[in-house]
C-alpha cells in the first residue's frame, strides 16, 4: 500500500541515497566501475546505476506511480513514453554531473521531479558536496535549505553560461543589455542553482533531456524565470531536439541570449 510521500520525506530519501551510495565513492572509484555509454566522455559509474534503482524503489515502492530514470531509459528508451501522460512519475537523476563526479569535482548532483498527468509539482536537486538541498513546489516557491530564495532581475550586462564555445562567440545586441559570456559547470544540478540565487543570469544547453532540467525549471519559473527552447517553445515533460534550450532568470534574459544566437546564424536543424 503506497501514501503520497511528503516534501521533506522525498528530501531525507535522496539525501540517504546519496550518503550511503554515491558519496563513499566519492575520489574512491576504481577504473571498471566508470563505463562509456554513447560517445567517449558520456560516462556512468556502477553507483549511478545503484542510486538510481534505489530511490526508484523507495520512491515507487513509498509513493507508487512510475520511475523514469536516466540510466534506466539509456538501458530502455521506451520507458520514456509513459511519463507525458502517468498520473504520477519519479523523474531521476541519480548523479547529475558524472563526469565531474568521475574527475573528483564538488559540482554534481542528485536530482528528482515529482511529475502528475505531465506537469511538474515538484522538484529537488541536492549537491552533496556543497551541501545545499533545493526545493520547490508549483505555487509555493523555490526554497534552499529551508530558507526561501529570491533573486534580482537581470541587468547590465546579462551574465551568460555555457559548455559550447560557438555560443560565446555570438555578437553583442545593438539594442538590449550586454552579455557576458562564462563557462557553466558540466552540471545542470549546479547551473540551475547559480541562476536561481543571482550568480548567473542564464546558461544555454544543447539537450533537454527531463532528468536534467524538469527540477530546475520548476524551481526557476516559481521565481519568474523562462526555460524555453530558441525557437519559443517552453519546456516540458517532452524533448526538443537539437533546439537550443535557454535558462534564463527572466524575459529580458532570454530575449537577450535568444537575439545574441539568432544573430550568431544558430538555427533549429
Amino acid at each position: 500500500m503506497t501514501a503520497e510521500l511528503d516534501t521533506d520525506e522525498v528530501a531525507q530519501i535522496i539525501r540517504g541515497v546519496a550518503e550511503r551510495i554515491v558519496e563513499p565513492h566519492f575520489r574512491h572509484l576504481d577504473p571498471d566501475q566508470v563505463h562509456e555509454k554513447t560517445h567517449p566522455g558520456d560516462l556512468v559509474t556502477d553507483f549511478d546505476r545503484q542510486a538510481e534503482l534505489a530511490l526508484s524503489a523507495e520512491l515507487v515502492g513509498r509513493g507508487g506511480g512510475l520511475a523514469v530514470g536516466e540510466e534506466a531509459v539509456f538501458a530502455d528508451p521506451d520507458v520514456l513514453s509513459g511519463l507525458p501522460d502517468a498520473p504520477l512519475a519519479w523523474v531521476i537523476d541519480p548523479i547529475d554531473g558524472t563526469r565531474n563526479f568521475v574527475n573528483g569535482s564538488d559540482d554534481h548532483a542528485v536530482m528528482v521531479a515529482e511529475v502528475r498527468a505531465g506537469v511538474t509539482v515538484r522538484g529537488w536537486i541536492y549537491q552533496p558536496r556543497h551541501e545545499h538541498m533545493y526545493i520547490a513546489e508549483a505555487g509555493a516557491g523555490t526554497w534552499r535549505d529551508g530558507e526561501k530564495v529570491t533573486r534580482p532581475s537581470s541587468g547590465d550586462p546579462v551574465i551568460a553560461v555555457t559548455t559550447h564555445e560557438a555560443f560565446q562567440q555570438a555578437p553583442q545586441s545593438v539594442s538590449g543589455p550586454r552579455l557576458d559570456w562564462g563557462w557553466s559547470r558540466w552540471c545542470c544540478g549546479v547551473d540551475y542553482p547559480r541562476v536561481l540565487t543571482g550568480d548567473v543570469d542564464a546558461t544555454v544547453y544543447l539537450h533537454s533531456h527531463p532528468w536534467d532540467h524538469l527540477s530546475g525549471a520548476l524551481m526557476l519559473r516559481e521565481l519568474g524565470g523562462v526555460v524555453r527552447t530558441l525557437s519559443g517553445h517552453d519546456f516540458g515533460v517532452k524533448e526538443f531536439h537539437r533546439d537550443p534550450l535557454i535558462v534564463a532568470s527572466d524575459e529580458p534574459a532570454y530575449r537577450a541570449v535568444a537575439d545574441a544566437l539568432i544573430g550568431l546564424g544558430v538555427t533549429v536543424r
